[in-house]
């Protein structure tokens, strides 16, 4: 499959919450930094537990999420997952499987890192967006 210009990403990376505050100029240095991965059904791309390095965003087809053992969800076009690994590289909350045969873009932890440091405002946007998601659990926890 050839590879879809990075505008093509444009959309999906701006549904990521790390990248919400971005400018076009910002994710289109994200999608550059990106990989385009095809995966095939049933395989599993992240498991619960283990360390994570990278964040994927899905282009085309679907994915099941699973925390321990329990199906929580189903993802499709434009959905993401994965994206605290590019902060932390802490372990994964959950197992996410192929449904389908998938299209997704994979964004590491060392080009995530280098972006910070290569754009000037993306670290403070990234913060600020951490801070708002922070703010709402904090809500939801003790509201």
């Amino acid at each position: 499959m050839a590879r879809r210009s990075s505008t093509a990403y444009l959309e999906h990376l701006s549904k990521v919450p790390l990248f919400t505050a971005c400018s076009n100029r910002d994710l289109q240095k994200i999608a550059k930094a990106s990989d385009e991965v095809t995966i095939e059904a049933g395989r599993e791309l992240v498991e619960q537990g283990r360390i994570g390095h990278e964040c994927f965003v899905i282009i085309d087809g679907t994915a099941t999420v699973k925390r321990n053992n329990r199906k929580i969800a189903t993802l499709g076009s434009g959905d993401y997952f994965g994206e605290l690994a590019l902060l932390d590289g802490g372990p994964r909350t959950a197992t996410v499987v192929a449904d389908t045969d998938m299209t997704v873009l994979v964004l590491g932890q060392r080009e995530f890192h280098g972006l910070l440091d290569e754009v000037p405002g993306l670290s403070h946007k990234v913060l600020s967006t951490m801070a708002g998601r922070i703010r709402e659990l904090d809500q939801k926890i003790y509201a």
